[in-house]
């Protein structure tokens, strides 16, 4: 069976095939360089020894999909919109809803964590230089400094990438290099200063009363939501100069150097700084590690933070934006939604981005439910994706793809769909576990779910009822 490739929808609608496996490489490492942000929550919530296990098993995984989805890669080189759009492409003969549910969550996936990294860099912001700022309050909105370099830090990113990939991919390399930079240079100094102490590390997993299945499944649940991200890799397919070539190995380098940084950062944070203070201080306790090793240097964890985090959203607005446009052209949303401008980046679905997140910038209160959004929308694309794959390989897609995983990849697929099912399951189970609060909380991300898939169902009935139209009149 054959799956027929979408195609633009206009002559000159595609994007331009300018990017090497470097560069994406580059966009994907942003996601274990912007974990320095929720490190500490990690590390607080389960221990460094813990987090250090759990967050192992999370990239081994994490690398082991990267594979399969460097085989979907190849077998739709051209197709604009990542896995969620490679799922859509396995269902669609079998279940176009359930493509159409990847596919928008995936997007709030990526898209819905703009607005709440934004609010991170405006309140550290605020609390360091801008410390006693007048707010201003407007009936039931508080209006402060951190709401003002949120919205500054959404438009930053969201015009750089408008302006062309070249920016973004320059963008990352400099915010990822001054990271690394910084990063090693003060686990160097923790080593040779005698700051890092081993003994400080701790195990909490399962010492709470709560069965250590349910609290790892939790928290694996959590984490995939960042360790999984360098599967963006795959988005940028249509855009890599040899996608042949280009798409594994940036998925597969991405992944493993993931992997690392995620082993090794919690090491440098809890070795340093005691683990009960880390608790305390989820965020701030960096600002505290780099005093303790460069003194009085807490300014500059303020700056390796929001840069981190602005790279991060800058990351999340290429991708985001591009599977909007693969949804729109695909016909699981809006139509309106898939043209590119004429730097061939898709500004229309990044300028709907830039204007939902301003709105939960300014407008929501209750942020809880929309990160669990983003955390529940993201996994179901995942594990529809990896099912996705035991369909393409079974149709025999693309006979002559480039990249194969051999005989393992359907039963690795399967394995993988099913753990982050359960992780799913156990985390929706156990709302309390996963820190947003209640089932009210998790009804508001499931609503929102809801809403992104009412735009697919008003796209398919526009498409019928304008079929309709042209058929009475061809009549």
């Amino acid at each position: 069976m054959a799956v027929e490739e979408a195609r633009p929808e206009a002559a000159g609608e595609e994007f331009r095939r300018t990017m090497s496996w470097r560069d994406a490489f580059s966009l994907a490492v942003a996601l274990p360089a912007g974990a320095l942000a929720v490190l500490g929550y990690w590390i607080g919530g389960l221990g460094a020894w813990a987090a250090i296990a759990l967050l192992a098993v999370s990239g081994l995984l994490a690398i082991g999909q990267n594979f399969l989805y460097a085989e979907m890669a190849s077998m739709f080189p051209s197709k604009a919109g990542g896995i969620a759009l490679y799922a859509s492409e396995a269902w669609r003969s079998r279940s176009r809803p359930a493509g159409a549910v990847a596919s928008a969550g995936y997007w709030i996936g990526w898209s819905f964590g703009l607005a709440g990294n934004a609010l991170v860099i405006g309140g550290l912001i605020g609390a360091q230089w801008f410390a006693g700022a007048p707010s201003l309050h407007l009936g039931w909105m508080h209006l402060g400094v951190e709401h003002v370099v949120a919205v500054l830090a959404l438009l930053f990113v969201w015009l750089i990438n408008t302006l062309g990939i070249r920016l973004a991919v320059g963008f990352s390399t400099a915010a990822n290099g001054l990271v690394l930079i910084v990063l090693v240079v003060a686990a160097v100094t923790a080593v040779v200063g005698g700051h890092l102490r081993f003994d400080r590390l701790g195990w909490g997993l399962g010492t709470g009363g709560q069965s250590g299945f349910v609290v790892a499944c939790v928290w694996l649940f959590l984490m995939g939501w960042t360790v999984y991200g360098t599967e963006i890799a795959a988005t940028f397919t249509p855009e890599y100069r040899n996608p042949r070539t280009d798409a594994p190995r940036a998925l597969i380098s991405s992944g493993a150097a993931a992997l690392a940084v995620f082993v090794l950062l919690p090491v440098l944070a809890a070795g340093t700084t005691d683990e009960s203070l880390i608790a305390a201080e989820p965020l701030g306790f960096v600002v505290v590690m780099f005093e303790n090793l460069f003194g009085g240097a807490g300014w500059l964890a303020v700056v390796v933070l929001c840069l981190a985090m602005l790279n991060l959203m800058s990351v999340s607005t290429a991708d985001s934006g591009r599977a909007l446009h693969g949804m729109a052209v695909d016909g699981l949303t809006v139509k309106s939604l898939g043209g590119l401008n004429r730097k061939a980046m898709p500004s229309r679905a990044m300028t709907a981005g830039l204007l939902l997140n301003v709105a939960l910038v300014i407008f929501i209160g209750n942020v809880l439910g929309i990160v669990f959004a983003s955390n529940l929308g993201y996994l179901i694309a995942v594990v529809i994706a990896l099912a996705g794959y035991v369909l393409l390989r079974r149709d025999n897609v693309a006979p002559d793809r480039a990249f194969r995983v051999g005989r393992l990849g359907i039963p690795l697929a399967a394995a993988f769909a099913v753990v982050n099912l359960v992780f799913l399951v156990v985390a929706a189970l156990h709302p309390e576990l996963t820190g947003y609060g209640s089932w009210r909380d998790e009804l508001i991300g499931v609503g929102v779910l809801a809403l992104a898939f009412a735009l697919y169902v008003l796209r398919r009935v526009t498409d019928r009822r304008r079929s309709e139209t042209n058929a009475r009149s061809s009549a």
